[in-house]
């Protein structure tokens, strides 16, 4: 099935560059370093060992970003090289990445492209995060002896039904890594029958990252444009959630006639169409993105630009969880855990399954099982600061209960780092 895989993806060349077309064409790919998605650095390497971490997309780059931090102050003999594979996350890369560590996106998977990435960067190490499994880049680390380490990794209800129908693939996948670091118990297992040849279990990394940030002077200017208005967030929505927090909106605004509606949606390049269908259904919409002030009048804002969540959740203290509502299978709800927010989600929170659980558990969530009931739900805890504070203290103690999480992942981690500083140590002496 790999060959195959293999034969296809170089047959198919011409259909992946026409897909990277469309994609620059509507703004979902870098123009100014497109050369990169075909492997073509636009970086030199520096000299010495380097390590290669891969985080697919915002979600797993920001798990990604404390571990990363660590490596960069423990080990600065060693150079850091993450890839992602979106325009957004690679703009929080820009703007969250530590002094020396760079960024590049990642190649498609066409053999050719990762050969002519992996010949350029050589890196001796790869730390892939989560479950985005590349067979042409996987396997060609394995070719080349290059040990690779499987971080955060994830195994959803229905990745594990895929592969136990493909044995033979996952299992060469598997064969790629020396170590899987498991987010749960039940990843670990899963990862084990799945074939994985060494499994341990430190925890989830997202329990481990830093609280988002929010730049000081852009809070006080929206504090002082919202006043004492109630207010409360839709975050990371993906499509139909939208429309569906807007009727959430007018279901509120019968008794609290001056609600904002903060909108964030996951992918800001939706803003201006989300803007557009809610002006046509009536509402008084500003999108920050284009500048449009926060005025009295607004009814709901759109935080379509990039690394601001952590804004709007320090504004709102309400937040749903957006993915949740729509079989995608949910968003981080740590994020809104560390700071101060009541949680909501709906029905569909897959991607974190085991954090869902334990929110649950303790009670510190609330779980809409559909959109007619996100608003009398959100008017309840506008209604009840009490209340909405209790989950939010919950929430906050769950979020901050694992501190030694990223220790687990370092120790781990840290044969493979120690190899690398002695080699290097030996070349440089050499």
């Amino acid at each position: 099935m790999l060959a195959l895989y293999r034969g296809a993806a170089t047959l198919g060349t011409p259909l992946v560059r026409a897909f990277l077309a469309r994609r620059l064409a509507t703004g979902r790919e870098d123009r100014a370093r497109i050369g990169e998605r075909r492997g073509i650095a636009s970086l030199a390497r520096p000299e010495g060992r380097l390590i290669w971490l891969h985080a697919a997309s915002v979600g797993e780059a920001i798990s990604a970003l404390a571990l990363i931090e660590r490596i960069a102050r423990d080990r600065p003999g060693l150079t850091l090289l993450v890839t992602t594979g979106t325009v957004t996350s690679a703009a929080i890369m820009a703007a969250r990445l530590p002094d020396g560590v760079l960024h590049q996106y990642v190649p498609v998977d066409v053999p050719a492209w990762v050969d002519r990435f992996l010949d350029h960067w050589r890196p001796d190490l790869a730390l892939w995060i989560e479950s985005e499994f590349w067979p042409g880049a996987l396997c060609a680390l394995k070719r080349r002896g290059v040990p690779a380490v499987l971080v955060n990794a994830r195994v959803s209800d229905r990745s594990f039904a895929g592969w136990r129908r493909a044995p033979g693939t996952i299992a060469a996948l598997l064969d790629c890594f020396a170590l899987c670091l498991a987010q749960s118990p039940l990843d670990a297992e899963r990862l084990a029958a799945l074939g994985a040849s060494r499994v341990e279990m430190p925890g989830n990394l997202k329990f481990a990252a830093g609280v988002l940030p929010a730049a000081e002077p852009a809070l006080d200017a929206l504090r002082r444009a919202l006043g004492p208005r109630p207010v409360w967030l839709a975050a990371s929505t993906h499509p139909g959630e939208d429309e569906i927090a807007a009727a959430a909106h007018r279901i509120i605004a019968a008794d609290t006639p001056d609600l904002l509606t903060i909108i964030v949606p996951r992918h800001p390049a939706r803003g201006p169409d989300i803007a557009a269908r809610l002006r046509a259904d009536g509402f008084r919409v500003a999108r920050r993105a284009a500048d449009q002030p926060l005025g009295p009048k607004t009814e709901i804002y759109i935080g379509d630009t990039v690394g601001e969540l952590g804004l709007f959740y320090r504004l709102a203290g309400i937040a749903f969880i957006g993915g949740s509502l729509v079989p995608h299978g949910g968003q981080n709800p740590l994020e809104a855990a560390k700071l101060d927010c009541a949680i909501l989600h709906g029905p569909h929170m897959e991607n974190f399954a085991a954090i869902e659980a334990e929110m649950r558990a303790a009670e510190a969530t609330l779980t809409v099982e559909s959109g007619a009931a996100l608003g009398p739900a959100v008017a309840a805890l506008l209604a009840d600061g009490l209340r909405r504070e209790t989950l939010a203290r919950a929430a906050a103690d769950i979020a901050d209960a694992k501190t030694g999480i990223l220790d687990a992942v370092m120790a781990a981690l840290t044969p493979y780092l120690d190899t690398l500083d002695r080699t290097d140590h030996v070349r440089s002496r050499a």
